[in-house]
């Protein structure tokens, strides 16, 4: 296998441990976890980090290797907390998602039912959800993405 496809593989199996252990644990990895888990040290799994950020598979905090995001999974506490729900096996895990269109990514990534807890971002009133047999039902609701997606990554936590 050549140096770059060797490279390749690594990023996929960061990324791979990256939300494995973030469906699992409802919280991101840190470096350190990332490092055992993939059997590297913990340089390269910084650099691993750096490369994924690079490549937007992954958001860090600014001159950190502490892993703000990755979709849909908010490694902050957010406005939009999702609830499996159901008989999912994370039934009962809580996780936050980073904006009103992720908490819907969070039930469709682990295939399973959610209950979504949200905040108006104008009234600050919470609004529940519920994703369920493949319906959403719950608290009327309009999403309102106040940046073109073409600039997104202009400034991806304020999106």
């Amino acid at each position: 296998m050549s140096e770059s496809n060797t490279r390749s593989a690594r990023l996929w199996d960061a990324r791979h441990f990256v939300y494995a252990f973030w469906v699992e644990h409802t919280h991101p990895p840190t470096v350190q976890d990332t490092a055992r888990g993939l059997g590297v040290e913990a340089d390269e799994a910084r650099a691993l980090y750096a490369e994924l950020n690079a490549r937007h598979a992954m958001l860090l905090m600014p001159g950190t290797h502490v892993i703000r995001m990755a979709n849909p999974f908010s490694g902050v506490p957010t406005g939009f907390r999702v609830t499996i729900t159901g008989t999912s096996a994370h039934a009962g895990k809580k996780y936050y998602a980073n904006c009103a269109w992720d908490s819907f990514g969070i039930p469709a990534a682990l295939a399973a039912d959610a209950t979504i807890d949200a905040f108006c971002s104008n009234t600050q009133e919470l609004l529940r959800l519920r994703v369920g047999d493949g319906k959403i039902t719950g608290d009327a609701a309009v999403v309102y993405f106040r940046v073109p997606f073409a600039h997104w990554y202009d400034d991806l936590v304020f999106t």
